[in-house]
């Protein structure tokens, strides 16, 4: 099979791929160099199981780097044996590996399979002796050129040290211009394209996440298999829809609360949340087989609570028999249950056969354009008054009339409105819900979350 090719790196960068066995610290390498907590840590081997990218700047050497999974002598049909492939397939894609051992536990047969691995392929390696701050340190260094690709650069990736000799062994990677610490940032020109907008996708467990991320690439970038629970480190790539630059981001699936015991389940979770949090939109994936379930309402609401917007893509449409019954139940339960964002779209798709994932994408920007929608404020005066001479506000719990008197948007993304109001307390529930609902079909904003605030005026001498 001929060898792909390398991505092209920008200008003044090159990629350093991270690889080694489980459990010799990788992740917390990739983390120390990109400066955050980014990839998942934790004592028990194997945790990161898909390849992770970020930007590292080492005492001002920047390169992109890659978290790669621990490698496992497997049959390659195993989820081991899938995670070794992407492993092999980032030493590929890199201009230089580093290939970490573990000083405190000494080389391993593992190890030593893993470097007659890398020794014949062609991308250059770096050796790395990580955790040096274990006294028989020494040894390991020492036992490593064995390994038959050089000495050992020692580090100590938890405390940061070694860092230095880090640099020097990486610097002649480098193109020129990649190390200038002097060096001004570029000057975006006018023309310059928009920036990339932040896609997560969520849902739970096993409903084809992953799948489909590597269906909209058109690669197998992510891990994928029948076994639940694959993906735990949330997973983003750079990739571009019809000239349009997107940051996706692939997530571990979310379980009740209840069930999740396992700790690195648990951060992976909390990871998953984050992603949201940082997300413009979010692609919900369900199971087109099975009704929509409590866990998917679950995260659909808090989507909706952290203000972002929301696809619904409902996966395994080509097994779905009566399939407008079934679409049918589906959107009636998301508008029952999901009141705050009426109107969501909701898309069938199938991620293994690729059918409507175009009209997904086409779902997730015009619902993003929705998003970002802004109303000038004469309209929404104009359309206050009006709402308010066909239904005014009732009266307070003092038996006092409500006055609505100004309106205006004071952000998008999702749309915000502040109202200025007498008695601003006082104004029900139910009329709050008849000024969305108003608003979500006079100006076009279904299926995103508007927030409402109400403040009393600002002059003292206005009647309250």
């Amino acid at each position: 099979m001929p060898r792909r090719a390398k991505p092209p790196a920008a200008p003044g960068t090159f990629t350093v791929a991270i690889v080694g066995r489980p459990n010799v610290g990788k992740s917390t390498l990739f983390n120390r160099l990109i400066g955050r907590r980014q990839a998942l840590v934790h004592d028990r081997p194997g945790v990161t199981r898909d390849r992770k990218e970020g930007e590292a700047d080492l005492v001002g050497l920047k390169f992109k780097v890659i978290d790669t999974a621990g490698f496992e002598d497997a049959a390659s049909d195993t989820l081991e044996g899938r995670m070794r492939k992407q492993t092999e397939r980032a030493v590929d894609d890199a201009d230089v590996a580093l290939f970490l051992v573990d000083a405190r536990d000494g080389l391993t047969p593992l190890d030593e399979s893993f470097a007659d691995l890398l020794r014949r392929r062609k991308t250059p390696v770096v050796l790395v002796a990580n955790k040096c701050d274990a006294k028989d340190a020494n040894a390991t260094l020492l036992d490593a050129f064995r390994l038959g690709l050089g000495e050992a650069v020692a580090v100590s990736a938890e405390h940061g040290s070694g860092l230095d000799a880090l640099y020097h062994a990486l610097a002649p990677f480098a193109p020129e211009g990649a190390a200038d610490e002097d060096a001004a940032p570029p000057i975006p020109a006018r023309d310059a394209p928009m920036r990339p907008l932040h896609l997560a996708v969520v849902g739970r467990p096993n409903v084809g996440k992953s799948t489909l991320i590597n269906r909209l690439l058109g690669e197998e970038r992510v891990l994928t298999g029948p076994e639940p629970g694959i993906t735990r480190d949330a997973i983003s790539i750079d990739w571009q829809w019809q000239d349009r630059k997107i940051r996706l981001v692939d997530t571990a699936g979310v379980r009740k609360r209840p069930k999740i015991v396992d700790a690195v389940e648990k951060l992976a979770v909390g990871e998953t949340f984050e992603t949201i949090k940082l997300a413009e939109v979010v692609i919900l994936v369900v199971d087109g087989t099975a009704s929509l379930d409590k866990q998917d309402l679950t995260i659909a609401r808090h989507v909706i609570d952290e203000g972002r917007a929301l696809v619904v893509a409902i996966n395994k449409w080509d097994a779905v028999k009566d399939r407008d019954a079934a679409l049918k139940a589906f959107k009636e339960r998301l508008d029952d249950s999901l009141a705050q964002a009426r109107g969501l779209p909701v898309v069938s798709i199938s991620a293994t056969t690729g059918k409507r994932c175009d009209d997904l994408m086409k779902a997730v920007f015009e619902i993003e354009r929705i998003w970002n929608t802004r109303v000038a404020t004469k309209a929404l005066n104009r359309w206050l008054a009006d709402l308010i001479s066909h239904h005014p506000p009732p009266l307070s719990i003092h038996k006092q009339r409500i006055k609505l008197r100004y309106m205006t948007q004071i952000k998008t993304r999702p749309p915000t409105f502040v109202i200025f109001s007498s008695r601003a307390d006082d104004l029900p529930t139910d009329y709050m819900r008849y000024l969305t609902a108003g608003l979500r079909d006079d100006f076009g904003l279904d299926g995103v979350p508007i927030r409402i605030m109400l403040r009393a005026p600002k002059n003292p001498f206005v009647d309250e």
